[in-house]
């Protein structure tokens, strides 16, 4: 059976059917909708709702329910993930696995709030202090929102570290149908945890190391920790990309305009492709490296005025052209644009090989 739901509505019930049971936050548009779908589903499942007095408070309750082995996660807007930045980096130095959903809108500031990608480097390059990366998600549709949050738990539970879920505003507002699979079972508290029986006093969840060198080693095993995150959690979708000659990248509601735009593209007699990274962290780098040897160009499109770009840069690393597209302030990049940019920038670089 399906049902037709917010992507905010999505990602509640997708987290409760990996089994977390505790969620914290405080609402911000355009994300109240997950703040109040919790409030309604988590205590109904046996679970714990609190919003707290802010999104600085709200983070250190997850940091708190973690630390106790609970599955938990927040979620918020730009202005509130930045307030969230130092408890971001306590979960991850102290290796505690949590879920944060990030329904992103225009900035710098208050800015407005209507739909942006500009939390990418925010969020992707962390905004929190120290050596330490947040693994990242983008749905691009409501059964995405569900799909991916379930995995995020996933995987912050295979990594003992915090994972996002970024949506930009349209996916977290549209409405459309979705498939939930089976609920899968609530975990056993790891033996890590710190529950207040006699069992787990000796227990102590920290992100302090007052020696340098036993710091080191901890950002080492971090480091080793993100690295294999990289080789094995990649994931991204390609479409049409076997015989292009340009290929385009987008993720959340971008990716659904692309779809069309290399569509009409390819109806002018131009092979286009799409290449859609659904973890942008860890990248993945390496399809964009294989395609990059015979592509000679990639156009980025973005919400944004270029954050995701650099990472296409740094995957292609001068085999290819690499373009930027973007709209902000709330404003999509519209399929009649794309498509007049990449024909005008295919133009530019046949007229310098001439």
């Amino acid at each position: 059976m399906r049902q037709l739901l917010k992507g905010n509505e999505a990602i509640v019930k997708g987290a409760l059917l990996a089994g977390c049971r505790a969620f914290y936050g405080y609402p911000i548009t355009p994300a109240n909708e997950i703040a109040e779908a919790a409030a309604y589903y988590f205590p109904r499942c046996g679970g714990t709702f609190l919003q707290a007095e802010s999104e600085v408070a709200a983070i250190n309750m997850v940091y708190g329910a973690a630390s106790a082995g609970v599955l938990t996660m927040t979620a918020s807007s730009g202005p509130g993930i930045s307030l969230m930045s130092e408890g971001i980096s306590y979960l991850a130095g102290a290796e505690l696995p949590c879920v944060i959903a990030d329904i992103t809108r225009g900035g710098p500031g208050l800015g407005n709030i209507a739909p942006e990608q500009s939390d990418y480097w925010q969020v992707v390059k962390n905004g929190g202090h120290g050596s330490y990366r947040s693994l990242v998600l983008a749905p691009s549709s409501v059964q995405e929102m569900a799909d991916l949050t379930r995995l995020a738990f996933a995987l912050a539970a295979r990594y003992r570290n915090p994972v996002f879920v970024m949506a930009d505003g349209v996916i977290g507002q549209m409405m459309e149908p979705v498939r939930f699979g089976e609920p899968a079972a609530v975990p056993p508290r790891p033996q890590w945890a710190v529950d207040g029986t006699a069992e787990t006093r000796k227990n102590l969840v920290s992100s302090i190391f007052l020696q340098p060198d036993e710091l080191e080693a901890h950002i080492g095993k971090l480091g080793a920790k993100y690295a294999e995150a990289s080789r094995r959690e990649t994931r991204l979708e390609s479409y049409r990309t076997e015989d292009a000659e340009v290929v385009l990248t987008g993720y959340g509601i971008v990716r659904r305009i692309l779809r069309h735009v290399v569509d009409e593209l390819r109806g002018q007699g131009i092979a286009a492709g799409l290449l859609r990274p659904i973890t942008l962290f860890p990248f993945p780098t390496e399809e964009f490296e294989r395609l990059a040897r015979r592509v000679p160009l990639f156009v980025a499109v973005e919400m944004s005025t270029g954050q995701m770009v650099e990472d296409v840069r740094l995957a292609v690393s001068g085999r290819a052209e690499v373009k930027f597209y973007g709209r902000c302030g709330g404003n999509l990049p519209d399929a009649a644009g794309i498509v007049e940019f990449v024909k005008t920038r295919l133009g530019a670089m046949e007229a310098s090989h001439a």
